[in-house]
């Protein structure tokens, strides 16, 4: 009878173990934030609600688009945090989010937020243009620092310019829409695929990834990277030897955004997810690595980053960039995708 007993034990022992162990709930996110902010995010949220874990699926923008879409008849992810707001437009046109107020939603600012109510995806913060200029490299090919983007057709930049590819890049994207809505689109016809048409005559390489231009710059592979201010700040602060240029004619932008998967089995686990990342305490993380987050006064400024860098940004038409992407995409490929690294 003891040895049944102390069996009996190990076994309830081992049951009431795995009760425990199910009790934390595994929250399956699909992301495409840079892998050195998820840490800090995830800890943030593990301070408030240590019984959820977050189980990151990671990949550029347009790689996890196309994931999600792909999953449309089976979806996977639960919950989609830093992903563009273009994206989970386009999403939303296709039924596949969750609608939900966040318990902050009124303190994020309506130009950051869809439309509807409740709102089917929101802005955590504002991601923007920046072109990473390699002063060492520069000095010694006697290239001078450009000013606008109309100076990166210029013949002194042949080969020296690398960027992200949009279908793959949520910056190479956002680049696109706003230069098509600066120079104008007429579907394939307009200025702002003659500008595309010029810059693919100086570029060297089209990327994968929205960072690696600035880290090419940075390294001194090229002198131009087509980047995003995170990526480009976190660099020079590093001490690359960059400097940080703000194209006067306007700089293309997103927002790293958060929605609900629709048909998610753990709702009410995204649904604290949703409250938290909407908080106050989320969005001063986000400061930390962003100029504008969608509440507004949180984030600190950032050195390298203009004051005025939001009345810099180009006026951006979600529905549109959504709307057109696979049209768009399809004009860019069919024109430029020759010079895009190997995958």
């Amino acid at each position: 009878m003891r040895a049944l007993y102390k069996s009996a034990l190990l076994v309830g022992g081992l049951l009431l173990g795995s009760m425990a162990w199910a009790q934390k709930t595994q929250l399956l996110v699909y992301t495409a934030l840079e892998v050195d902010q998820l840490k800090a995010y995830q800890e943030g949220f593990n301070k408030v609600h240590p019984d959820i874990e977050l189980k990151w699926v990671r990949d550029s923008t347009g790689v996890i688009t196309a994931k999600l879409l792909a999953e449309k008849a089976n979806p996977q992810a639960d919950a989609v945090m830093g992903v563009a707001a273009t994206s989970l437009a386009l999403m939303n046109k296709n039924g596949m989010l969750e609608p939900y107020a966040p318990l902050n939603l009124d303190a994020i600012m309506p130009q950051y937020r869809d439309k509807t109510n409740p709102p089917a995806w929101w802005g955590m913060n504002v991601w923007g243009a920046t072109i990473c200029f390699n002063t060492i490299e520069a000095k010694k090919r006697n290239i001078p620092k450009p000013e606008t983007w109309q100076d990166l057709t210029k013949p002194i930049y042949k080969g020296q310019v690398v960027m992200p590819n949009p279908a793959s890049s949520g910056t190479g994207y956002f680049d696109v829409i706003a230069w098509l809505s600066l120079f104008g689109d007429e579907n394939g016809k307009g200025g702002g695929w003659k500008y595309m048409d010029g810059l693919h005559e100086n570029i060297a390489q089209y990327t994968h990834s929205g960072s690696k231009p600035c880290n090419m710059a940075s390294s001194g592979e090229y002198v131009v990277g087509i980047a995003f201010e995170y990526r480009a700040n976190a660099n020079k602060a590093k001490g690359a030897p960059i400097d940080l240029v703000f194209p006067k004619e306007g700089l293309g932008w997103d927002l790293e955004s958060f929605a609900i998967h629709k048909g998610t089995k753990k709702l009410d686990a995204a649904k604290k997810l949703s409250d938290w990342a909407s908080s106050k305490d989320a969005m001063r993380l986000y400061g930390k690595n962003f100029a504008i987050t969608a509440h507004p006064g949180v984030a600190e400024p950032l050195p390298n980053v203009p004051k005025d860098y939001e009345s810099r940004l180009v006026k951006l038409d979600f529905n549109y960039a959504a709307e057109q992407r696979e049209r768009i995409l399809k004009e860019w490929n069919a024109r430029y995708n020759g010079k895009s690294e190997k995958r």
